[in-house]
């Protein structure tokens, strides 16, 4: 027990030992941490103070540094811009040298397309105006128009305007009025007056009738009618119409009161339209018309026609004129012979009045100049005599027969070759 208290007591003196010895370390730990504090902090307060000098220092230095940096980037700056400032002036010249010819182009263009843009509008004007004219003229003619279908449904009417157009083409083949052609000639038959619009006259006093007739009525339905029955059938009546004509014509029989005549007299239709319609309605129309002894003929064939009348009668003029050029040939050859016989005579007379010039001449040579040059030898007068000059006239002969005849007193054919020209070609 003692033993138990002996070590008892002995651990817990240890351990008391040992914590007064931990207390002891711990304090000397404490001071030395406290002298390592105050160390640091002076050591703290000395580099704060170094610091501060430092930055003191530093700021100053750096403070130099710019002012010297700001002064000698200043100078480089400067001499730089002037650099640039040099440069641009160049590159400014040299754009502008090259603006300017461009900024001309797009005045000049600006320029044309306002001139394009006036004239543009300017145009645009004239066109509406035109398009307004058209407009108002298409207004009249489509009322003009409307009038003279309403005109050409009278019967007195159709016939007036079918003897226009019939009194056109006859001019324009440049037949003659009472002369090649007579227009509305009255003449009485049997079956009373008639009347046909022309009658064409033909070499050898025949004549040809040609009368108008516009039966077109239907043809004009047709045409304004949208309904197509309709259409074939007013189409129809057209070419029933022409060909109640035809049997008209063909009942008045104007060749048995025109004698001489051809038996068949002409029909004309003022459009070539309207004959077109009615044979396609009726294809055998023609076949039915020159059986009935008429010609149905439109402007075209009826101008064709006329033309070749106007032919014949050129021909006709021709073989008259033929005669008269034949006797006034005969009596031109006449009168050439005669005036061939008073050349020859002419001739012979000028021959003659040469050699008595020349013998004239010979006789004063030999004879007066003789005796008046023996004055200028004595001192009588000053100067020479000149002696005229005799004539050498070689005067061409007549050798034509046809000239000779008169001379010679016989005739000479119109057909007989010329002679043969002498040998100096005359």
């Amino acid at each position: 027990m003692e033993i138990l208290v002996g070590v008892i007591a002995l651990a817990v003196g240890l351990v008391v030992g040992w914590l007064l010895a931990a207390q002891r370390a711990q304090a000397k730990v404490h001071a030395a941490q406290l002298k390592a504090g105050a160390a640091r902090a002076a050591l703290e307060a000395e580099r704060t103070t170094a610091s501060e000098r430092f930055s003191a220092v530093a700021a100053e230095a750096l403070r130099q540094n710019n002012e010297q940096f700001l002064a000698l980037a200043g100078q480089s700056l400067a001499r730089a811009g002037q650099r640039q400032e040099a440069q641009l002036a160049q590159r400014e010249e040299a754009v502008r040298a090259m603006v300017d010819p461009i900024a001309k182009t797009l005045d000049a263009v600006r320029a044309q397309v306002t001139d394009a843009e006036k004239a543009r509008i300017a145009s645009h004007s004239t066109l509406a105006e035109q398009v307004t004219q058209m407009r108002q003229t298409s207004e009249l003619l489509r009322g003009e128009t409307s009038q003279l279908v309403t005109a050409l449904r009278s019967a007195q009417t159709r016939g007036s305007w079918g003897e226009l157009q019939l009194r056109r083409v006859v001019e324009a083949a440049g037949m003659l009025e009472r002369v090649d052609f007579t227009e509305q000639p009255s003449f009485r038959s049997d079956d009373g007056l008639l009347r046909p619009d022309l009658v064409v006259h033909l070499a050898g006093g025949k004549n040809v009738v040609v009368d108008a007739k516009a039966p077109f009525l239907g043809y004009l339905d047709a045409q304004q009618s949208s309904d197509e029955a309709t259409r074939t059938n007013r189409l129809a009546a057209h070419a029933r119409h022409l060909k109640g004509h035809v049997d008209d014509l063909a009942g008045k029989a104007y060749w048995e009161q025109l004698s001489p005549a051809p038996e068949f007299v002409v029909m004309f239709v003022p459009a070539e339209a309207f004959l077109a319609a009615a044979l396609d309605e009726d294809p055998t129309l023609l076949e039915y018309a020159f059986a009935k002894n008429v010609i149905l003929a439109t402007p075209t064939t009826l101008l064709a026609l006329l033309r070749t009348v106007a032919y014949s009668w050129r021909q006709e003029a021709l073989a008259e004129n033929a005669q008269q050029v034949l006797t006034l040939g005969k009596e031109l050859h006449s009168r050439l012979a005669t005036m061939g016989g008073h050349l020859t005579k002419l001739g012979r007379a000028l021959g003659t009045a040469a050699n008595a010039y020349n013998e004239t001449v010979g006789s004063m040579e030999r004879r007066v100049l003789v005796s008046a040059r023996r004055l200028a030898d004595l001192g009588v007068v000053d100067g020479e005599l000149e002696g005229p000059a005799p004539v050498e006239a070689t005067l061409s002969m007549v050798s034509a027969p046809e000239l000779l005849a008169s001379a010679s007193e016989h005739v000479v054919a119109i057909d007989e070759p010329p002679a043969a020209s002498d040998a100096t070609g005359r």
